[in-house]
């Protein structure tokens, strides 16, 4: 399926029924008086979360939705009937703006949430509705009030409680697929994915947790390099981030030099990304090279004051202990945010 997370496009809410202007008209009964009925209220606009969705692709191809008018009032008092509301199904994380103002209209993250955006028209009234002690004949009736109608932009922010960083060909997709039943394109050369892909991740017997895989990083990923700040906002509701460290084909300062500039990318495009827990993985440890400078990669980095996990997907060496490291770390922080809200 393809992956698309950013759309625009134009809804309208149904408009109100035209009221009746209608006498009755009956054989042996004299000024039968006004009977035109009320049109029926325009149909609403409802966006809701369906957790089966994982993209905005339908949206893709339609741009203009529309809900179904209120039908119009008729003669003997009788009501239009109502237009039917219109449903928009999206996936979890979906953000709704304003096109025209930038306002953003709502953030969509729990599942099965119904929003009703965009109100229908109420329908007209019918010329009964008029009839006075002095006025028995009204000859008017309302039309109906048009249904509010907005162009709306989409973007999708995928939820996840870890997200995946890192330089292209970091090992990233590997990962993904050794912990989880993700499966994305992987081969030995840099932008091998091009989208995220999100892997359900089981610890501890019978808990989950949601990991993404983000395209790899490059400097001026946050100024839109490489498509990074599409790719960077899907990192903005995780929890905790993997920080994916490739030695195998590289020079210990250009190592600590990439791992320094994929976080000042994080830091500019959102300054929260800078202050979320991160894990430092060494990749790769299946290479002879790698093994190596292990020890001194490690101290490095944990003089920084990052937890450091060393790793080979290819072989499995490590990744059970990365997968329960994973659940403990983010079971603390849940427990302190927990501990905040109690306070």
């Amino acid at each position: 399926m393809k992956f698309v997370d950013q759309v625009k496009i134009d809804v309208k809410a149904g408009d109100g029924g035209r009221g009746c202007l209608s006498f009755r008209r009956e054989k042996f009964i004299p000024r039968g008086g006004p009977d035109g009925g009320d049109g029926g209220r325009g149909g609403d606009v409802v966006f809701i979360v369906d957790s089966g969705l994982s993209t905005l692709l339908d949206y893709r191809y339609m741009r203009h939705y529309r809900a179904q008018n209120g039908a119009p009032g008729m003669g003997k008092n009788m009501h239009g009937k109502s237009g039917e509301r219109l449903e928009l199904r999206v996936p979890p994380g979906t953000l709704i703006y304003d096109d025209a103002s930038g306002e953003i209209l709502a953030d969509l993250t729990d599942e099965n949430t119904e929003l009703l955006l965009l109100k229908g028209g109420q329908g007209g009234r019918g010329n009964a509705r008029f009839a006075t002690s002095t006025n028995r004949a009204p000859r008017h009736a309302q039309p109906g009030i048009a249904g509010e109608e907005k162009t709306l932009r989409l973007e999708l922010k995928l939820l996840a409680d870890v997200g995946l960083v890192g330089l292209p060909n970091a090992g990233k997709s590997t990962l993904i697929s050794a912990i989880s039943a993700a499966r994305p394109k992987i081969a030995d050369y840099p932008f091998t994915t091009l989208i995220p892909n999100l892997g359900v991740v089981r610890y501890g017997g019978y808990k989950t947790l949601v990991v993404a895989d983000i395209p790899g990083l490059i400097a001026g990923a946050s100024q839109g390099q490489g498509l990074g700040t599409r790719f960077l906002r899907h990192v903005e509701r995780t929890d905790l981030f993997l920080h994916l460290v490739d030695l195998s084909c590289m020079q210990s300062g250009d190592a600590f030099d990439n791992f320094q500039m994929i976080n000042n990318e994080l830091r500019r495009h959102d300054e929260s990304l800078a202050l979320k827990p991160q894990l430092v993985v060494l990749t790769k440890i299946d290479v002879p090279e790698v093994r190596e400078g292990i020890d001194e990669y490690r101290q490095h980095f944990e003089a920084l004051g990052y937890p450091v996990l060393a790793i080979s997907a290819v072989t499995g060496e490590g990744v059970k202990e990365l997968v329960h490291a994973l659940g403990r770390e983010l079971e603390r922080l849940r427990r302190g945010a927990e501990d905040e809200e109690d306070e």
